[in-house]
């Protein structure tokens, strides 16, 4: 698996910006990917330290929409934390200050 092809990209909601204070952010990444994958691509696409990864797998649910049944997409969610000292830009605004 290419290193483009791991992390799809960032899991933006109230509590992944809380965590990013204290280092940790959430990813998107292809459900084929591993600990080991989604660590080195980050360290080498973000070139800092990963210090901790964790994984979340959501299953499908389904959801009912009128008489139609289906079901919503699996995604699978890498928890990351960074080594003591490092920090992430994942906005542009963030590196003009």
């Amino acid at each position: 698996m290419h290193l483009s092809e791991v992390i799809k990209g960032p899991v933006l909601t109230e509590k992944t910006y809380a965590q990013m204070a204290n280092g940790i952010y959430t990813f998107s990444v292809n459900r084929k990917a591993n600990k080991t994958h989604i660590r080195k691509a980050f360290e080498q696409i973000f070139e800092v330290k990963v210090e901790k990864v964790n994984i979340v797998n959501n299953k499908p649910k389904t959801k009912t929409v009128g008489r139609f049944v289906g079901k919503t997409s699996a995604v699978k969610k890498a928890v990351i934390k960074l080594a003591a000292g490092e920090q992430l830009s994942l906005f542009s605004d963030e590196q003009s200050k």
